[in-house]
């Protein structure tokens, strides 16, 4: 089936946490993707093969998970299929920092995704916090500046989400960095979000790798959020996000489909 036809449905593996596996792989079927989430360090390798786009999301980070982040990584460098790295987590202990530059070490992601205060940490690594909530007084500015040195340093994206959220791209000598304002408070009252918004960003890659795919995964992201937002409760707003994400109409104009 090729990728341009309107049957194709793109392969998207996700390694993820078990906190977010069921919301995320909503969201994959809900941009006519198809979810896979093999973590067994003995079949990573073969299900990566297939894929069409990875993501690798350092959620409820285990030994086993690490392996075969690893070994996932390898695959997709060597098949080029395109790779998010969500740091979840990762300014909240050492353990995830050094798993974060040990993959720099060994291969190579297209978007790095994370809040600001995950970002921050890439940067600074004596930065960190004490849970996986980005810092309120994290600065926008800083962080701006921050991603875009990142994306220099990593040559890839770098996705900083927060009231802003902020792209930082080297599409060639100069790094090119987008502001994007949108989406609800209410993503913030519901677990697994920003996990989900990773995927997301996975599967419009699996259509077309571009920064251009990242700014519009983001965008019909927050517009979601947007039309989601309700009065009745977190568990309302949950189902009226991923009801959002799957309506057609909010898909045109967008890589999804096209």
């Amino acid at each position: 089936m090729q990728r341009n036809s309107a049957d194709w449905k793109p392969l998207i593996h996700c390694i993820t946490n078990p906190i977010a596996m069921n919301f995320t792989a909503n969201g994959v079927l809900a941009l006519h993707g198809r979810p896979i989430m093999a973590e067994h360090p003995g079949e990573v390798s073969e299900i990566t093969e297939k894929a069409d786009a990875l993501l690798l999301n350092f959620g409820n980070i285990s030994d086993s998970r690490m392996i075969a982040i690893k070994i996932a990584l390898e695959k997709a460098n060597q098949k080029k299929i395109p790779v998010v790295l969500d740091v979840c987590g990762v300014a909240c202990s050492s353990l995830r920092r050094g798993f974060f530059q040990s993959l720099m070490d060994i291969g190579k992601v297209d978007v790095i995704k994370g809040n600001y205060s995950e970002i921050l940490c890439l940067y600074d690594k004596c930065y960190s916090t004490s849970g996986v909530d980005a810092d309120e007084s994290a600065k926008m500015r800083q962080v701006e500046q921050i991603a875009a040195y990142l994306a220099r340093q990593y040559s890839c994206t770098i996705l900083a989400t927060g009231e802003v959220d902020i792209i930082a791209c080297k599409p060639k000598d100069v790094v090119e960095v987008i502001k994007l304002r949108g989406g609800s408070p209410q993503m913030a009252e519901i677990t697994a979000t920003g996990c989900l918004l990773g995927a997301v960003v996975a599967t419009f890659l699996a259509y077309e790798n571009s920064i251009k795919a990242v700014e519009e995964a983001v965008t019909l992201f927050s517009k979601c959020g947007e039309l989601a937002e309700t009065d009745k409760g977190n568990g309302s707003f949950m189902t009226n996000f991923l009801d959002e994400l799957s309506l057609e109409k909010n898909h045109r104009g967008y890589v999804i489909g096209d």
